[in-house]
């Protein structure tokens, strides 16, 4: 009983974490997604002459915020790193590194390139000397730009653009030329396109893992199905072989002046009453004597005597190989307290018959059940089991779709470049 609670609960405990499990990966889900996402930025580059006029226009739409960069929009005149010892350091990454901005400018935007150290170092350095904006440009012309990490950075705009658009306002530059920046916001970004190969990975490994799942639920079940089938095939062979034996058993009524008359000749063992003049009786191979309606039925379910656990089918040579089963699934509680009672009353009518050859009890009282056959369960327990067993498959179903889903998001998702 314990033990069946125990259970239960057990499996309301199991179901009442799954929802709360699937809740905390579809925030997380959310979460990936959101970060996922990122702004667009246009970067408007004029080259100014001499007098301050324009001379020349450049305009790219393909700049991508910081995910820590406020998204607004900036302006300035664009300063890049100062030689320092007579070495130019385009990443800004030295620890003396600095920026000579012209006289009288309000506003200017620091440039660097990308790699050597974090965004964080580069956005801070340029910030130190009052950068409005800082625009990195990439060290790949392969890549795509990223979406930047940098938390902490303060109110400073930080923008990533391509390597060919930085290293054309780079060499604008190197030919002392004054070139003014904007930057305004485009639109929201969606997520990147979803990455093939990854996906096509991810499911290859999902269908590899059913696969195997589904073959061994397949395989448990079928092997559960050829036990019962063999379990049903045993207690059909049984039940004939118990028929075939209570046909071979002594019947007799009930006369005046027989011993069962007697008041002190024990009561049927089954229905606990006393015998009447013309009761018919069963005798079995072990002598004990009881009601032939009330025996009948215990015999052919369990082919042993109620009360010493003789196996008549041994006893009366009828497929001595084949094991008695209790399909009542006795208390074994209740027949290891009877054992000492049972075995004495078994050896007492034993040695006070000796007309009737018996084969010798090796044991007796529950002894009789071999060891190594099951107790068929009780209705409560098949049910428990059966609940166990479904329990565990949709938890499984369960685990899987979130293991998919979560492998899914991982593969496509764009995680913000800390670098």
């Amino acid at each position: 009983m314990l033990k069946t609670q125990q259970n239960r609960r057990n499996s309301q405990t199991g179901a009442a974490h799954a929802p709360a499990a699937a809740a905390v990966i579809a925030a997380a889900a959310v979460q990936i997604f959101r970060s996922q996402e990122y702004y667009s930025a246009t970067v408007n580059a004029t080259v100014l002459d001499l007098k301050g006029n324009p001379k020349q226009m450049l305009t790219k739409d393909d700049g991508r915020y910081g995910q820590n960069s406020p998204k607004t929009e900036a302006k300035g005149i664009v300063v890049t790193p100062a030689p320092v010892n007579g070495v130019v350091d385009l990443q800004g990454c030295c620890p003396n590194t600095r920026f000579v901005v012209p006289p009288r400018t309000t506003h200017w935007v620091a440039l660097v390139q990308r790699g050597k150290c974090t965004f964080k170092e580069k956005i801070l350095k340029a910030a130190a000397f009052n950068a409005s904006a800082v625009l990195i440009y990439n060290n790949s012309s392969k890549e795509e730009t990223v979406t930047m990490a940098h938390d902490g950075t303060g109110d400073t705009v930080a923008v990533m653009i391509t390597e060919s658009y930085g290293k054309e306002l780079l060499g604008l530059l190197d030919r002392n030329l004054t070139v003014l920046v904007s930057v305004t916001v485009g639109s929201r970004g969606p997520p990147r396109a979803i990455n093939r190969g990854s996906l096509v990975f991810v499911s290859i490994s999902f269908i590899v893992l059913m696969i195997i799942s589904s073959a061994w639920l397949i395989f448990f079940f079928i092997q559960k199905i050829r036990n019962t089938n063999a379990r049903d095939r045993s207690q059909r062979r049984l039940g004939d072989a118990a028929k075939k034996a209570i046909g071979k058993l002594t019947t007799r009524t009930v006369k005046r002046g027989d011993k069962e008359t007697d008041p002190d000749f024990n009561h049927c063992a089954v229905c606990i009453e006393g015998y009447q003049l013309n009761d018919v009786v069963r005798i079995l191979p072990c002598k004990h004597v009881f009601h032939k309606m009330c025996v009948d039925p215990w015999l052919n379910e369990h082919c042993t005597c109620p009360m010493c656990k003789l196996n008549i089918l041994k006893a009366l040579g009828i497929m001595p190989n084949l094991p008695c089963m209790d399909n009542a699934a006795f208390d074994m509680d209740r027949i290891s307290h009877s054992q000492t009672s049972s075995q004495r009353t078994a050896l007492v009518d034993l040695s006070s018959e000796t007309s009737i050859s018996v084969e010798p009890l090796r044991s007796s009282g529950t002894t009789q059940i071999p060891s190594d056959i099951e107790l068929t369960p009780r209705t409560g327990e098949i049910n428990i089991a059966v609940t166990k067993e479904w329990f565990i498959i949709g938890s499984f179903g369960l685990l899987s779709a979130l293991t998919l889903c979560y492998m899914i998001i991982k593969a496509t998702a764009v995680y913000p470049s800390a670098e």
